[in-house]
């Protein structure tokens, strides 16, 4: 190596701490990150405002990534995720043993319970949903496989964070807004969530009673893989609050869910 290509090596790892870090594709991530459930379309002066990276970087960052299909011109200047990110989010999917190894068990759950049924992981303070099989009657009609919802308010999310530390959990949760985006029933401080997640903790399963929406409710248990300290994700079985009480979820459902929590759990340790 060029003793000036050292030295530009060098001053990107004392940046970043990383020595491999390509700080470009570190950009580039950083763009394709803004997007989500709710932010669908951005303009580049925003992307600018989200990320921090000058204009004339960001806009050739846009530019790579859409002459790649990872990113989609519309008329008006707006940009907004292309194809390419739908394949890759695809392929991760199709190619993770946690989906494969869970398929059968909760299409099993589905057909026994006749509900909707969830696979899900911890993403920051969000859970991202692995898998879902739906019940034409949830009220819950928005919420597909990449969807992610706010993990203090869901029972798959409250599960997991209940295994957190105090200073995870902490972290976790240090720019999520307990007043936005809750159902009735939700958590509306950081101390009023460590309360339910202390329960949580005690009985060895969540439930979500009304929390992410008027007219739902839910009860988690963890999935885990060889790890037995921490679960590998969550599984839920999701109920139209009319058709079921919070006391029904306590009793066939949960053992239901636990059956085959436990199934999974073996096929992931055999793994």
């Amino acid at each position: 190596m060029k003793a000036d290509e050292s030295a530009e090596v060098g001053g990107e790892a004392a940046k970043t701490g990383s020595r491999y870090r390509i700080e470009a594709l570190a950009k580039g991530l950083d763009v394709l990150r803004l997007f989500d459930e709710t932010v669908t379309t951005l303009k580049l002066r925003e992307i600018c405002d989200r990320t921090g990276i000058p204009m004339p970087t960001a806009f050739r960052v846009v530019a790579t990534l859409e002459e790649g299909g990872y990113l989609e011109r519309l008329p008006d200047g707006s940009i907004r995720p292309g194809v390419s990110v739908l394949l890759l989010g695809s392929a991760a999917l199709r190619g993770s043993s946690l989906v494969q190894l869970s398929e059968q068990p909760l299409r099993h759950l589905a057909e026994e319970s006749g509900e909707t049924v969830n696979l899900g992981v911890l993403v920051g303070d969000q859970v991202l949903y692995l898998a879902r099989l739906r019940n034409s009657d949830l009220v819950t009609a928005n919420i597909q496989v990449g969807s992610t919802l706010p993990a203090a308010y869901t029972s798959m999310g409250k599960l997991l964070l209940a295994y957190l530390s105090e200073a995870e959990l902490k972290s976790t949760l240090a720019t999520h807004d307990f007043g936005a985006d809750a159902g009735p029933n939700a958590a509306r401080s950081l101390k009023e969530l460590r309360e339910r997640l202390a329960s949580i903790r005690e009985q060895g399963y969540s439930l979500q009673d009304q929390e992410v929406a008027a007219g739902l409710r839910s009860v988690s248990v963890p999935v885990f893989g060889r790890d037995a300290a921490k679960p590998a994700a969550a599984i839920n079985i999701a109920v139209a609050s009319s058709r079921h009480d919070v006391a029904s979820l306590r009793g066939p459902l949960l053992t239901r869910l636990r059956t085959t929590a436990d199934e999974i759990s073996r096929l992931l340790r055999a793994t």
